[in-house]
């Protein structure tokens, strides 16, 4: 039997996530995952929202392994994985909800910047952005346990790092989208709820 890829800490954050996406995602509708890696997370949410098509997406390294997953793990309302690169091409569609965890510290900040930019084209208006991971505040870790991961990023690379949660507010603003409420999770980790305007087009 095909050993699947597997990350500990999907499984241990996978309860605490899904407690508060009951709260925010819409019932029905499909919703992108931005960075599906493992799998872990999207074969655990989809049958807690049976009416919701969950389409998940990553770099091309992590699609057999998605792949795989799905073939075994995969429900009625999973779809199969696409590639995405956040600088482009998106898939030519609307989605009513997008997921992502663990992703803005592992990204560069211009690819954060373009993430938030995709975003702008491809969230239906009054829908929402789901962002999980650290967080800095004020310019400051919440935390020495997400000051000593910070470090381990960066000497892994230059360009990974913390984010600061009012410059993502900021940049979120700047694509008509606004930070609607955040949400304190276990190992000093948040999701943060973004909403799109409803004012908001996709010309």
């Amino acid at each position: 039997m095909r050993q699947l890829p597997f990350s500990d800490s999907c499984e241990r954050n996978k309860e605490p996530i899904l407690d508060v996406l009951k709260e925010i995602l819409p019932a029905r509708g499909r919703i992108l995952e931005i960075g599906s890696c493992t799998g872990q997370h999207l074969v655990f949410f989809a049958p807690h929202f049976p009416h919701l098509q969950w389409q998940p997406s990553d770099c091309p390294e992590y699609l057999e392994g998605l792949f795989a997953r799905l073939e075994i793990e995969g429900g009625a309302n999973t779809l199969p994985p696409i590639e995405l690169d956040v600088f482009g091409p998106w898939p030519d569609q609307i989605f009513d909800a997008v997921y992502s965890a663990n992703t803005a510290h592992i990204m560069s900040w211009d690819a954060v910047c373009a993430m938030f930019a995709g975003l702008e084209n491809h969230l239906a208006p009054g829908s929402v952005f789901c962002l999980y991971g650290p967080f800095n505040q004020a310019g400051k870790f919440t935390s020495d346990s997400n000051e000593v991961f910070d470090r381990h990023l960066r000497a892994r690379s230059a360009q990974m790092g913390l984010r600061d949660l009012e410059a993502l507010e900021s940049l979120a603003i700047g694509h008509h989208m606004h930070l609607e409420s955040q949400h304190s999770l276990p190992a000093n980790n948040q999701l943060l709820v973004f909403r799109m305007n409803e004012d908001s087009d996709h010309d």
